[in-house]
């Protein structure tokens, strides 16, 4: 809706609906604002929330708008193996065989939010200077199509992120019994 306002106010029709768009759009802020101070909160209060989310904010590409909607969307990161979360993230490669024909995978499936979100997340990571841009210019260099060798990095990006949290949510909780 924000981008949608941005727009509009690039060719209002007079003075008054221009004002009223500005109004509209710093109304619009103040909301958003508030649901991602509401947001740092609920995951401030919860200690595996707050581990969580410091494991993937490790991972390149992944963002303080990717981490919410990771801990939200796949709850199940961190208990799942490689490929299952690649499937859930909708990056896994399905084939598309019949008989002796041989037809190129493709992805599809998955939790619908995920997959747009990781696009973004891959084009931070392949811009940065990180093991996962290394791997984007090796897959282009292997004369990989862009669009293809985004979308390994994108399942990179999930694998990496469910391995981390994984590796240190386990950990956390064995320490709490030691504790205890």
């Amino acid at each position: 809706m924000r981008v949608q306002e941005q727009n509009r106010l690039k060719a209002p029709r007079s003075r008054l609906i221009a004002d009223n768009m500005r109004d509209h759009l710093a109304e619009l802020e103040r909301h958003i604002e508030a649901l991602n101070a509401e947001i740092g909160a609920l995951i401030g209060e919860s200690r595996d929330l707050a581990l969580r989310a410091q494991q993937l904010r490790s991972v390149p590409g992944i963002g303080p708008v990717l981490v919410p909607l990771l801990l939200a969307v796949i709850p199940e990161l961190g208990t799942l193996n490689r490929r299952q979360v690649a499937s859930l993230a909708g990056v896994a490669p399905h084939p598309k065989d019949s008989g002796k024909a041989s037809w190129y995978r493709s992805t599809t499936g998955g939790r619908r939010q995920i997959r747009p979100a990781l696009f973004i997340a891959a084009l931070a990571a392949c811009r940065g200077n990180n093991g996962l841009a290394t791997a984007y210019k090796a897959l282009l260099k292997a004369a990989k199509p862009k669009r293809v060798a985004l979308t390994a990095i994108m399942r990179k990006i999930i694998t990496i992120a469910n391995a981390r949290v994984r590796d240190a949510v386990p950990h956390q909780n064995e320490i709490g019994q030691i504790n205890a």
